[in-house]
């Protein structure tokens, strides 16, 4: 099957999601800036273990392979391992991301005699300063005996997820090395202007400079480097990056809360991309299926204010999170465009309103990270 044919069919939505994000819950021992769920306090309508199953079980039966579980901070669960040893039964596979907090020797040796399992170890600095400034003080020693105990526990290649700032671009090459010192793979992602990450965008994401300096390295060194579908509103700038170079939002992706509400993607926890819940009738496999908002966004798209740039074909628009959480229409220019149409759209009177996320979990105290304050 040929790129363009393959692209095709992802537009009009698969049979099951490749790629389903679960968020097992709101809670969190950390306040990162960029959150994008706005983490912190479990809510207390959040599946409890029994809904847990069954819901793992609809996507048994729907044929789905692989999950991703985040969080919050999953692994403050008590039923995690219960709920990782329900999918592994399943034949389910599961990445999970962490803070690292809760792995433990003892964790690490249980979770290195698991099948199925991948982890990811959350980290966005490659020094104390640049890390903690996003993360919370101790969180980078933190990340870094989490990984050394996955390594003493022999559990294999795991992954190390960095979300890329304006404060660790130039971190890319020691990022690199990090990985390759644990036999890990790095794997990046944009910077969305979602939950808390709506209030740190402006000062956090990389300039235009930094975005192409960020194409140029994946161009040079990304073959074993993961974006997801992090980046393809850089494809603008030439040659295409490795990865899902288009918005998969309820094509291939799609996300469950804590709650069992299933939306369009991760990086959009809005009313407005909400597609119905797990509780509904026929379950999950409903909202997949037959949700108008996931029929509507496998329609053809519009190209909108970018019918006229010849770089449409490259970066599809870019990034549906992106644009609306910063005021931009759906079908105009990503705040990010290389060619700064978005960026100048932005700085015009046409944005006044900006939506907000629709739920707030954050902390209102200060939390304890890896043993400080």
């Amino acid at each position: 099957m040929s790129v363009s044919n393959l692209s095709t069919q992802l537009k009009g939505g698969l049979d099951a999601p490749i790629c389903l994000t679960w968020e097992l819950t709101y809670a969190c021992n950390l306040q990162c800036i960029h959150c994008l769920s706005s983490s912190g306090r479990r809510d207390p309508r959040e599946l409890d273990t029994d809904q847990v199953k069954k819901v793992l079980d609809q996507l048994r039966d729907l044929q789905v392979f692989y999950i991703n579980i985040g969080g919050g901070e999953p692994m403050i669960r008590k039923d995690f391992f219960e709920i990782l040893e329900h999918a592994e039964r399943n034949n389910i596979g599961v990445k999970f991301s962490t803070n690292g907090t809760y792995i433990t020797a003892e964790n690490a040796r249980r979770l290195a005699s698991m099948n199925y399992l991948d982890i990811q170890i959350s980290m966005d600095g490659v020094d104390r300063a640049t890390n903690d400034a996003v993360r919370g003080e101790g969180s980078f020693d933190t990340s870094i005996a989490a990984m050394n105990y996955l390594r003493d526990a022999n559990f294999g290649p795991f992954k190390i997820s960095v979300v890329m700032t304006r404060h660790n671009v130039d971190q890319l090459d020691a990022f690199k090395q990090l990985a390759d010192s644990y036999g890990a793979q790095l794997r990046i992602t944009r910077l969305r202007p979602a939950g808390r990450g709506a209030d740190s965008w402006n000062e956090l994401h990389p300039t235009q400079v930094q975005q192409r300096q960020i194409y140029d390295w994946l161009i040079a060194h990304g073959d074993n480097v993961l974006t997801g579908d992090s980046f393809f509103h850089l494809n603008a700038f030439g040659e295409s990056l490795p990865g899902l170079n288009l918005c998969g939002a309820g094509r291939v992706v799609c996300l469950i809360d804590p709650i069992g509400d299933v939306y369009a993607c991760p990086f959009v926890i809005h009313d407005q991309f909400k597609a119905g819940s797990v509780h509904g009738e026929g379950g999950f496999a409903q909202v997949w299926r037959n949700s108008d908002l996931f029929l509507s966004l496998r329609e053809p798209e519009s190209e909108g204010a970018c019918t006229s740039c010849g770089n449409y074909d490259s970066c599809q628009g870019g990034c549906m999170a992106a644009k609306f959480f910063t005021g931009l229409p759906l079908d105009g220019p990503d705040p990010e465009c290389v060619i700064g149409a978005g960026e100048s759209l932005l700085k015009s009177s046409t944005v006044t309103l900006i939506p907000k996320p629709s739920m707030d979990h954050s902390r209102k105290v200060s939390v304890t990270v890896g043993g400080n304050k």
